[in-house]
């Protein structure tokens, strides 16, 4: 059934009532379908937004015309479009905060950080997209060679599928388009449908800011998995850059057939605390690599491995430091933390806590719901079969398993599905190699929370957590294109 399509010439981002509004957005404009995914706040429950939903029929025409536009911008105009578009994302911190606020129910001291790392971002796609990366192979090395010179070049893929995540909407969809816009792809972004607000503000944003018509548009479908699924197996489509779970991203690569993909999935990354470390010190990392974000994050510490010898000491400081944060209403800019993204999970959350306990974990602070509220919770004597950390439990939740010897730890930190990030606490070097060695996973930080990254550099897993391909503004941009090879004559050794 074809579907009638409204656009809107000039967007003011909320209606009448006060709600904010997109249509989707195809070919540089906003369209209304007279169908509507609505957005509502995990704290307050109140609809906060709506975003226009498009069918089938809708979504193979987008991708279709997007695979056969041509992007041509210079490196310098790339630049400058994504350095205008990170200038005027700089002027809009408190309205980007709280539209995120709004839809994640996130606090706004999380917000507010999350809208200062999209302009890192952008502004570092800008300095790549000026960088020149090719190659140059003398062809008189050998005794079959010849008087020639091989080139190489980067060219764009063509249609990149991007399908993000809830937990940081707007920078998760900046993580896929900044790189894409720096190499000259056309993308089309499908948003997770609890969090589009922001994804689709972006997207007028940067149109706003010259990108060219249909180099990025963004839509979705009330039928989830319809949408999800031509997203991934849609003949146009050159490659898949999905960022969610593990069980999401297996289906995508079992559907995907011939084309490039690139999957960052879930994780249960550890801390290992070993007997030598300063235990202020793991304290401060356990802090800074657990509840930022409600503890929403791919990276978030789920596993906290410390020694016995420092364990009883270790853990009383942390459940000091965790029983002080203050959390609750998002919209106090002096809380620490927000909800998590529905009461549903949650109330999940608030089970495994339960079943921990039951199997003889101990609870030393926190472990309490209000709706989607959940306390910052600490958790000793955990067991590495517990479901609060044999799953990826979601949220602000720190459990602690406590080890005997380095062989142990790093066997444990190891017994996941997941292999995303690990982090040690030591100064005792021969131990700290080991741990870098030995961890199956993609990153291993040193003295610091598991997490910690700057926006350019690589980024992604192995096992469960991804196809080993990295994320990063510099590994994206390699990932959105393939080398072309040529040669010319070359008489001149």
């Amino acid at each position: 059934m074809k579907e009638q399509l409204d656009v809107v010439e000039k967007d003011s981002h909320k209606n009448s009532d006060g709600i904010i509004e997109f249509g989707a957005i195809i070919n540089g404009k906003q369209v209304k379908t007279g169908e509507w995914i609505e957005v509502y706040n995990p704290y307050t429950k109140k609809l906060v937004g709506r975003v226009a939903s498009i069918n089938e029929d809708a979504l193979d025409k987008v991708l279709t015309d997007t695979k056969k536009t041509k992007i041509n911008l210079t490196r310098y105009e790339r630049y400058e479009i994504l350095n205008k578009i990170a200038d005027q994302l700089e002027k809009r911190v408190d309205e980007v905060s709280q539209m995120i606020t709004d839809e994640t129910g996130l606090c706004l001291k999380d917000t507010r950080y999350e809208a200062s790392r999209v302009s890192d971002v952008l502004r570092f796609s800008a300095m790549k997209a000026l960088d020149d990366d090719s190659q140059v192979f003398p062809c008189d090395v050998s005794k079959n060679g010849k008087s020639r010179r091989i080139y190489t070049t980067r060219v764009p893929l063509g249609l990149i599928s991007a399908i993000t995540p809830f937990n940081h909407p707007m920078n998760q969809v900046v993580h896929k388009i900044a790189p894409a816009i720096a190499t000259n792809n056309t993308v089309v972004l499908k948003p997770s449908e609890r969090t589009p607000l922001s994804a689709y503000y972006f997207t007028q944003l940067a149109l706003d800011c010259g990108l060219p018509a249909n180099m990025l548009n963004c839509v979705n479908g009330k039928d989830i998995q319809a949408t999800a699924e031509m997203m991934t197996v849609h003949p146009e489509i050159t490659m898949v850059s999905f960022t969610g779970g593990s069980k999401i991203g297996k289906i995508i690569a079992s559907k995907a057939g011939y084309k490039k993909l690139v999957l960052e999935l879930g994780g249960s990354s550890a801390l290992l605390i070993l007997d030598d470390a300063d235990i202020d010190e793991a304290v401060e990392v356990t802090m800074a690599g657990t509840f930022k974000n409600s503890a929403q994050r791919c990276t978030a510490i789920r596993r906290i491995l410390v020694h016995e010898s420092i364990a009883d000491e270790y853990a009383a400081r942390l459940a000091k430091r965790v029983s002080s944060l203050k959390y609750g209403n998002p919209y106090d800019e002096s809380n620490d933390m927000g909800t998590v993204i529905t009461e549903d999970a949650a109330i999940e959350m608030e089970r495994r806590v339960q079943d921990a306990i039951a199997n003889g974990a101990v609870c030393l602070a926190g472990n309490k719901r209000e709706g989607a509220l959940f306390a910052p919770t600490v958790l000793d004597h955990i067991k590495n079969d517990h479901e609060v950390v044999a799953k990826e439990t979601f949220g602000p939740v720190a459990p602690i398993i406590r080890f005997t010897t380095l062989d142990e730890a790093i066997n444990i930190a190891n017994d996941t599905p997941y292999g995303l990030s690990g982090g040690v606490v030591s100064n005792h070097w021969p131990s700290i190699q080991r741990v870098i060695t030995e961890l199956d996973t993609g990153t291993v930080n040193v003295n610091e929370a598991p997490s910690y990254r700057l926006e350019w550099t690589p980024f992604g897993g192995v096992k469960d957590s991804g196809l080993g391909y990295k994320e990063g503004v510099i590994e994206a941009m390699k990932a959105y294109t393939y080398v072309k090879t040529y040669s010319l004559p070359w008489d001149i050794a």
